[in-house]
């Protein structure tokens, strides 16, 4: 996939109801998250609250301290109103420095919390949305949501969220205890917030288009990372590295160009965050001394003033940094509340039908089926499987024959129309019985990390070891298993990395015949297969397909020899239906075909 779908999915363009919409939704997911914390949320408002408070106070001391307790010691000898504002200063830092390490406690309990939640509901998520999602939703793009995504919203709870709770209180009661103490001093920080509220307001805008942008960037040059790998050995056999290259440059190159724009807004506002604060900053010292040398405040007071004025700023910039965090972690929320508000397009029956023991009579009742409305696959098909029958599906490519085995196996619904199993539409069938039911073995053997065993196992995990043998022995596969490093407890590695392509068709194919089911799928399953590999497993079809109704999908003529009928399909139609010898005795597309075979074999 290119970088268009990723487009599609984060244009950076929103309308403006586009944007509430999105913003209503990811604060639905963040609520939700919330919900089952907020007895520890409201605790930690609590202790942050205290914590603050008792921070704050410090200068306040202090200047008790200088205007009363000197005085008092100097004039009187009097050593308590300066030793109570020396002990109430101590535990206010020690009890402050308390609370807030409680509150970094609790904070990360609770961001570990929702992460925990998050990552879970995304990884189950994904697994129940219907297979319509995954062919258009690139692996990359679900791993980018997995990884970088939780990552930026994982920073955010864990400094972001603390850096902008703990500078907004600090900077309130700040302005609450300047107040009480010296409102003239007040007054001048307050006028001080004009330009810091103008700054604040370009810096919003400003980085609230560019961290958008940074995130688009970031999601195309994973995307084309992760399907560079995945696609590793096609890269290498059509020498595709150089385009590679030049194509990972060119993203790399504008995910730097989006971070350097990003640092030149940061460049622009810290600077002007610390001219503001310095410029108050001399206000206050300039009124403040005029006044002191009038004898219209203590000089105490106006240490404490100072002391507010040049703490006030400080969270600014730390809050500076925690909007850049909330614009990552806010883009990485849409996204993931987008995902989990995706839709099984093939949805669990409301009131499943059990289906204890299943016979396999297979009946399409005038299915129609497109992928999308100007999209026709499937016109109209009226069919009937009789239960123990295989059926052989043949025709050339793009004829509908996946498209009906993916009907059959509930991958899709049709579009009108029904598809019963024993009678029963599989859209009210229960989930487990249908997939206990039906199993589909694909032309790519996909094998999991794990042993040779637990990989046959997959569809019958509580398998014995002597099960697993025999699957594998009437396929065809215990031979090569047994010539492993460990037999059957060779770990295959991701992707089968220690056994050939063929050889994890035969692992799929023992995968299927332990799980037992009514029906089952081969499409062009024995695609991988050299001639040999392809006899063994034909040998040790006949066997078990047996008394089970089969639909195999081939264009190797050779397999369907061992079919009871053969259906030639031509675009999303079946224009012949019948057994091999009488269509091969005929004049139609398949003794055309057959004779085609026949012909390249000599």
């Amino acid at each position: 996939m290119s970088v268009v779908g990723v487009e599609g999915e984060e244009r950076e363009d929103l309308s403006r109801a586009e944007s509430r919409s999105v913003r209503k939704r990811s604060l639905r997911l963040l609520g939700s998250l919330l919900h089952p914390l907020r007895w520890k949320v409201a605790l930690a408002v609590v202790v942050v609250v205290v914590g603050t408070a008792l921070q704050v106070a410090g200068p306040a001391l202090i200047a008790f301290g200088i205007d009363d307790g000197l005085p008092a010691l100097r004039d009187d000898e009097n050593w308590l109103p300066i030793s109570l504002t020396v002990g109430v200063f101590l535990v206010a830092a020690i009890v402050g420095a308390a609370f807030a390490a409680w509150y970094t406690v609790l904070t990360a309990r609770i961001s570990q919390s929702i992460l925990l939640d998050l990552r879970k509901r995304v990884f189950l998520h994904t697994q129940r949305l219907s297979l319509e999602f995954h062919e258009k939703y690139t692996s990359g793009r679900i791993i980018a949501r997995q990884t970088s995504d939780l990552d930026s919203i994982k920073e955010l709870l864990n400094e972001g969220i603390n850096q902008l709770i703990q500078g907004l209180l600090y900077m309130t009661f700040i302005v609450l205890a300047l107040f009480s103490r010296d409102w003239v001093s007040g007054v001048i920080l307050l006028l001080a917030l004009i330009p810091l509220a103008g700054l604040s307001r370009w810096f919003q805008v400003m980085s609230q288009k560019l961290f958008r942008r940074t995130r688009v960037t970031s999601a195309r040059l994973i995307v084309h990372f992760v399907e560079t790998m995945t696609g590793i050995r096609a890269v290498k056999a059509f020498r595709k590295e150089r385009r590679n290259e030049d194509e990972f440059g060119r993203l790399a190159e504008d995910y730097r160009d989006a971070n350097a724009k990003v640092i030149q807004v940061f460049g622009t506002f810290d600077p002007g965050l610390v001219l503001i604060g310095n410029v108050t900053l001399a206000a206050v010292l300039v009124v403040g001394g005029l006044r002191v040398a009038d004898g219209a405040l203590e000089i105490g007071l106006l240490l404490a003033a100072l002391l507010y004025t040049r703490s006030f700023f400080a969270p600014a910039q730390e809050m500076a940094m925690f909007y850049n965090g909330y614009q990552s972690a806010a883009a990485a929320l849409e996204k993931i509340s987008g995902v989990l508000e995706e839709q099984p397009s093939v949805p669990d029956p409301k009131d499943p039908v059990d289906l204890w023991t299943s016979k396999g009579h297979v009946q399409f009742d005038n299915v129609r089926f497109a992928y999308k409305s100007d999209r026709v696959v499937l016109p109209r098909i009226d069919l009937d499987i009789p239960a123990g029958q295989t059926i052989a599906l043949v025709g050339t490519t793009g004829a509908g024959k996946s498209t009906l085995a993916k009907l059959v196996s509930r991958f899709y619904d049709p579009t009108e129309g029904s598809v019963s199993l024993d009678g029963v539409d599989l859209r009210r069938l229960h989930p487990k019985d249908l997939r206990r039911a039906i199993v589909m073995v694909t032309q790519e053997a996909y094998l999991f990390s794990g042993t040779v065993a637990d990989n046959i196992a997959l569809g019958k995990p509580d398998a014995t070891a002597e099960e697993i043998v025999a699957a594998a022995r009437a396929v065809g596969a215990d031979t090569f298993i047994r010539a492993l490093p460990d037999g059957y407890d060779t770990d295959v590695n991701k992707r089968g990395g220690r056994v050939s392509a063929g050889q994890r068709q035969l692992i799929s194919f023992a995968r299927a015949f332990l799980a037992d089911p009514a029906v089952l799928i081969l499409d062009e399953a024995t695609a991988s297969l050299d001639i040999p590999s392809e006899r063994l497993v034909q040998q040790g079809l006949q066997t078990l397909l047996a008394d089970r109704t089969a639909i195999i999908i081939a264009h190797r003529l050779s397999t369907v020899s061992i079919a009871d009928r053969v259906l030639v399909m031509e675009h999303g139609e079946v224009i012949e239906d019948g057994s091999p010898d009488e269509l091969i005795g005929g004049d139609g597309k398949f003794a055309q075909l057959h004779a085609a075979w026949r012909d390249s074999l000599v």
